[in-house]
């Protein structure tokens, strides 16, 4: 008898918050939509602009920027094993927006090996560099690893080629020698 009436007890007050929250959506709906909106806006997979060193770059919603690698071809990723465990590539997790300045007709998809769906911006898979640990960071910019390039994009869709600047205010260029009497530019 008792557990009956536990469960009642609790049953109204399910009753009565549902009754509540009914009355304030209809008080108020503008205040339930943007309820709503705040939700839908927290869930799935938001790409964005976000100002770096650089200029302004593709992103993640928390201003992780986006890379590109120059060794992908025809909109299939070439980065797996050890390569996506310091490139991990974006995945698409629920609805794919586009963040303000981002043009959602170049936002895709493309499949990977294991069924998930990496972002791609203008065909090209998207990736996150292991060292960038902050909103705005390009370490990753112009590194020659894996056997390519790997550059920001810009909004167009497209490689922003210029080198990050230092902190005084000059850039660098890197080269790696090859041999006593060859020199490779990395950028």
């Amino acid at each position: 008898m008792l557990r009956k009436s536990v469960l009642a007890a609790v049953f109204a007050v399910v009753l009565t918050l549902a009754g509540v929250a009914a009355a304030a959506a209809i008080a108020n709906p503008q205040g339930l939509r943007s309820l709503a909106a705040r939700h839908t806006s927290a869930s799935g997979t938001k790409i964005t602009l976000h100002t770096t060193k650089i200029g302004k770059v593709l992103a993640t919603s928390n201003g992780m920027t986006l890379y590109l690698f120059l060794k992908d071809h025809k909109g299939k990723s070439s980065c797996y094993g050890q390569c996506a465990k310091f490139w991990p590539p974006a995945v698409k997790k629920g609805k794919l927006r586009a963040g303000p300045g981002i043009k959602a007709k170049l936002l895709g998809t493309t499949k990977r090996k294991n069924g998930a769906r990496q972002v791609t911006y203008k065909g090209h898979p998207l990736y996150r560099f292991k060292l960038d640990k902050g909103a705005g960071q390009v370490a990753g910019q112009g590194q020659n690893t894996f056997g390519a390039t790997w550059w920001a994009l810009n909004s167009s869709g497209k490689a922003n080629k210029k080198p990050p600047a230092t902190s005084g205010g000059t850039t660098t260029t890197s080269t790696t020698t090859t041999s006593p009497y060859t020199t490779t530019s990395r950028y």
